[in-house]
């Protein structure tokens, strides 16, 4: 049998007529009617149609509530930047939607139910819709960079960088079981909370005439605002109602707390097994905590939390004059466990 060769024997088709040429088969028509032809069925729709359809998870968490603390963040900064506000406007709105996005992925990749009170996006729309949802936030961010000094880009890649990469290390451990050192587990948190933080602050920077450095106490808020974040998971009742019951624990996730337990007593493998299951169950978690307050580690936390906002407070008192800083210092009110 041989493959690939055309036979010289007349095609024969419905009509009985005898084509010598496969030519004759081609539809007599205009270049400008076979254009029209292929014209993708899509065109036939309203584009905006398709962008509201891509948008809806994305759109469908953006309607619920937060903190807001990142644009909080971005205003506070400004007391001593003095950005543009439309340069202001674009670079929270850059903030908002890669926040949000990285929200959408988040939940998928830690089966979370609730976000904000509500189910998580991807349980009302399914996965694919909300993977793509987010991936189309990321490049909705990236075209404004456009309104921003040419920098923009350097500095918007550099730093989601560092947030995938945080990212990846946050999962590695969870997935592989391995519980990293706190020096591990503070560099991720630098990384992943962090990258966004100094994201905003870069951005202001390139749109700013001023010449202070707010990079390391956008490093240090970033650290504070997660372990905090940590410790608000295990223990505050709104958290609960927003996010799910010790949801940290149900995730399989190592954070600041359940690391200092684990290695508190590394001979005792009760919270690496209760990791392991990614339980829900309510008594489960309920022993989890009391095993984590019988290592202290709550108490750990909380002496950690006020170094690192002390820490924090000197760099403003170093760094700003005039009341330049209180902005960030009522976000450090906010922050600091002590206050509450």
């Amino acid at each position: 049998m041989h493959l690939g060769v055309v036979s010289s024997v007349p095609l024969e088709v419905d009509t009985g007529h005898k084509l010598n040429h496969l030519s004759e088969i081609q539809p007599s028509q205009t270049s400008e009617e076979s254009a029209d032809a292929f014209t993708p069925l899509s065109m036939e729709y309203p584009s905006d149609k398709f962008h509201e359809v891509v948008r809806g998870p994305l759109n469908y968490l953006l309607s619920a509530p937060g903190k807001d603390f990142r644009r909080q963040l971005i205003s506070a900064f400004n007391q001593s930047l003095q950005v543009p506000a439309d340069k202001l406007d674009v670079i929270n709105h850059i903030v908002e939607l890669l926040h949000t996005a990285s929200l959408l992925i988040d939940d998928i990749q830690d089966d979370s139910e609730l976000r904000r009170g509500l189910p998580v996006a991807h349980k009302v729309y399914g996965i694919p819709q909300t993977i793509n949802s987010a991936n189309y936030a990321y490049f909705l961010a990236q075209q404004e960079l456009i309104h921003l000094k040419p920098d923009a880009f350097h500095v918007f890649t550099e730093e989601l960088l560092n947030l995938h990469l945080g990212q990846g290390k946050d999962l590695y451990w969870r997935d592989c079981l391995i519980c990293p050192s706190e020096e591990e587990y503070l560099t991720m948190v630098s990384q992943k909370t962090g990258g966004l933080f100094r994201l905003a602050l870069k951005l202001m920077q390139l749109e700013s005439d001023s010449s202070l450095d707010l990079l390391p106490l956008a490093d240090k808020l970033g650290l504070i605002f997660q372990i905090r974040d940590d410790y608000q998971n295990l223990q505050s009742k709104s958290y609960t109602d927003n996010k799910g019951f010790c949801e940290d624990l149900s995730e399989g996730k190592f954070s600041f707390l359940i690391i200092h337990s684990i290695r508190s007593n590394p001979n005792d493998p009760q919270l690496l097994n209760i990791l392991r299951q990614r339980s829900t169950e309510y008594s489960l978690k309920c022993h989890a905590v009391r095993y984590m307050e019988s290592t202290g580690s709550f108490l750990y936390c909380r002496k950690k939390l006020a170094c690192l906002v002390q820490e924090a407070r000197d760099m403003i008192e170093g760094r700003m004059v005039d009341g330049q800083g209180d902005g960030i210092q009522k976000l450090l009110n906010y922050l600091d466990l002590s206050e509450e």
